[in-house]
């Protein structure tokens, strides 16, 4: 008798202390939000993700953008690009009707994901397929003919299985990127499915952009993946995702919003537009121009204008790198250490 499936990791005290720190937020969120879950997703969150989940696989549209093409505006891209975000919006907006276990709607999702995108939206690869990095192969799918098979066994594992959804959906999302199971679109087919996952065990899961996160820490999403690979033991990136996770329940309670509010006003900034960045960034110093640009209602040229002028008066300084570093307000008359 064959051993039943079981993705490669072991619980870590890593793992353990993350799951703790999300549960504490997350019960912190519901003891100061009377208000009961509603199933609509709030678009704000849903935009944010889908642009951050289609910025890792290269889309270039950038979160304005994506709001306009939503609101049916015209805007200046690849028609590729906009069917890419309107398919992510549809997806998103479908989950609660698949069930998380269900060959037949992980196909049907996957048909919404890249309808017109491929010419085998909905079905499983046909061919090998292999993960590049620049010229080099830094991932080898398993054969065409097993993909089925594979997939049968991650869902009965996925409905069987005892471990914590937080442990499960990001097994999940592991193994459902080595198995590589469709032949284009399985990266934003996981990191979906993984909401879904989510939001059975927690609805307002459902709201949170962990995409951000994940956007934002794009080379380490990759390197765990391919430790993962290399190693058979995909206990490191359970790891990463569990902190991604503890990371955006983080940025919803500092910003003064439930999960599930629109992202469009997590605070009130009254104002001319370099004081609004100002009073937000006071409270959040990681927002990036695009976010900025969100959170005020302003184009994102206005917002780099205005961070150029108060860069120049001294109000604003960046500390660190583009990629990974936070805006520091300058008080008016404080003094300025030397550098």
């Amino acid at each position: 008798m064959s051993k039943p499936y079981h993705p490669p990791f072991h619980l870590t005290h890593r793992m353990t202390e993350a799951m703790t720190g999300i549960a504490e937020l997350l019960g912190a969120w519901k003891a100061v939000n009377t208000d009961d879950l509603r199933p609509a997703l709030r678009r704000g969150n849903r935009i944010r993700s889908i642009q951050a989940s289609l910025a890792v696989e290269q889309n270039t549209l950038t979160l304005e953008q994506v709001t306009a093409v939503l609101d049916g505006k015209l805007v200046l891209g690849s028609p590729r690009e906009i069917q890419e975000v309107r398919n992510a919006f549809a997806a998103y907006e479908s989950m609660g009707q698949w069930q998380l276990d269900r060959v037949e709607d992980l196909l049907a999702a996957h048909g919404v994901m890249m309808a017109a995108l491929v010419d085998d939206a909905g079905q499983w690869r046909r061919g090998g397929v292999g993960v590049m990095a620049g010229d080099k192969v830094i991932h080898v799918a398993p054969p065409a003919s097993q993909v089925p098979r594979l997939m049968q066994d991650l869902l009965h594992w996925l409905a069987s299985t005892n471990a914590h959804p937080l442990i499960a959906s990001a097994a999940f999302h592991y193994e459902f990127e080595f198995i590589h199971p469709f032949s284009d679109g399985n990266g934003r087919m996981g990191r979906l499915w993984q909401s879904l996952i989510l939001s059975r065990w927690q609805p307002v899961l459902a709201y949170l952009p962990v995409e951000t996160v994940i956007k934002r820490r794009q080379q380490a999403y990759y390197d765990e993946l391919a430790v993962a690979d290399a190693q058979s033991d995909c206990s490191g990136f359970i790891e990463f995702i569990l902190t991604a996770i503890e990371e955006s329940l983080r940025e919803a309670i500092r910003m003064g919003q439930s999960p599930e509010t629109p992202v469009k006003t997590p605070v009130k900034t009254p104002g001319k537009t370099p004081e609004r960045i100002l009073a937000l960034l006071a409270t959040t110093p990681t927002l990036s121009i695009p976010e900025l640009a969100q959170h005020i209602g302003k184009s994102e040229s206005a917002v780099e204008r205005a961070i150029r002028k108060l860069r120049e008066a001294g109000r604003l300084e960046r500390v660190g790198p583009a990629k990974g570093g936070h805006w520091q307000v300058v008080a008016p008359d404080a003094p300025k250490e030397p550098r």
